[in-house]
C-alpha cells in the first residue's frame, strides 16, 4: 500500500474524471489519499469528497497565496471547519516568497493563525515555503517553544542546511515528483538522509507529475513513481519504502483510519 499525502482533486485536471483518478491511483497501489484545500471557498468540497471516498481524507487551510483574500478568516472558523471526521490536517499554510501573491506580513499572520489551530487540536500542519526559509524556521522555532505541535514540509525542495533544521523541530518531511528530475540533484542528496520515520511522498497532483510522466497532468496513481525513485536513491526496496512512508502517514495523521 502507498499513501498521497498531499494531491488537489478538486482542481482542473483532476476534477473532471475524480472517480477515473481514484481508481488508477487505487489499481497502483495507492490506498489513501488526503485531498488539500488552499482556500476557504474550496472547504465544502474538499470534505465533501472526503466524506463520499472512504480512502480519502480532508484538510482544511489557507495558502500564502490566497492571504490577502483572508486577512478576515477568523481563528473560530478554522477551528470549527477541523469538526468533520474526515478533517485530518491543517493547511497547506506557510510562506511563499518566490510569487510574492499575498503580503508577507498577512502571510505570517495567517500561518500563525494555523500554527495555533494545530497546536489546540493537535492535527498536523502541512506547510508550504518557498524562498523563505529563514522566516519559516524563525517562526516554526518560535511557535515550538509556545507549545509543541505535529507538522510537516510538504513538496519539500529547500536545502539541506533547512532540512536538519526541520528534522531538529520533529517535523516530517515529504517528497514529490520533483525529487526525479535531472536537476534536482540537492534535493536527491537531502532525500538519501531524511530519516526513515520522517519520510512522507507525494504527487502535489495534477502538479509536478514525476518522471517518466513528466509533461502531463499529474495524477496520485504516479506517486508510486516517486516512491520507487525514491527507494532507489536510498539504497532500500520498494516494498520497505511503500511500508514505512504509509505507517509515518498513520502515525502522524493519527485521526485517519480506513
Amino acid at each position: 500500500m502507498l499513501v498521497d499525502s498531499h494531491c488537489h482533486l478538486e482542481y482542473k485536471g483532476l476534477v473532471e474524471d475524480r472517480e477515473g483518478v481514484l481508481e488508477r491511483a487505487r489499481a497502483a497501489g495507492v490506498g489513501a489519499f488526503l485531498n488539500i484545500s488552499t482556500r476557504q471557498s474550496e472547504w465544502d468540497q474538499v470534505v465533501g469528497t472526503a466524506a463520499r471516498e472512504p480512502d480519502v481524507f480532508a484538510s482544511v487551510g489557507i495558502h500564502p497565496h490566497e492571504a490577502d483574500g483572508h486577512q478576515d478568516l477568523g481563528r473560530a472558523a478554522l477551528l470549527e471547519a477541523t469538526h468533520h471526521p474526515k478533517v485530518i490536517a491543517i493547511g497547506e499554510t506557510g510562506l511563499d516568497y518566490y510569487y510574492d501573491k499575498s503580503d508577507r506580513e498577512a502571510q505570517k499572520s495567517l500561518f500563525r493563525m494555523h500554527i495555533d489551530v494545530a497546536r489546540e487540536t493537535q492535527l498536523p500542519l502541512i506547510i508550504h515555503t518557498r524562498d523563505a526559509e529563514e522566516d519559516t524556521h524563525a517562526i516554526l522555532a518560535e511557535e515550538m517553544e509556545a507549545g509543541a505541535f505535529p507538522a510537516l514540509i510538504h513538496c519539500f525542495t529547500a536545502s539541506a542546511d533547512f532540512a536538519e533544521k526541520v528534522l531538529a523541530l520533529g517535523l516530517t518531511i515529504s517528497l514529490s515528483g520533483i525529487v526525479t528530475f535531472k536537476n534536482a540533484k540537492d534535493l536527491q542528496e537531502v532525500a538519501r538522509v531524511i530519516p526513515d520515520d520522517k519520510l512522507l511522498v507525494e504527487t502535489d497532483s495534477p502538479f509536478l507529475a514525476p518522471v517518466p510522466h513528466r509533461g502531463r497532468v499529474c495524477e496520485p496513481a504516479y506517486v508510486a513513481d516517486t516512491a520507487a525513485f525514491v527507494a532507489g536513491l536510498r539504497g532500500s526496496d520498494v516494498e520497505h519504502l511503500r511500508q514505512i512512508t504509509t505507517e509515518n502517514f498513520f502515525n502522524l495523521f493519527k485521526k485517519a483510519s480506513l
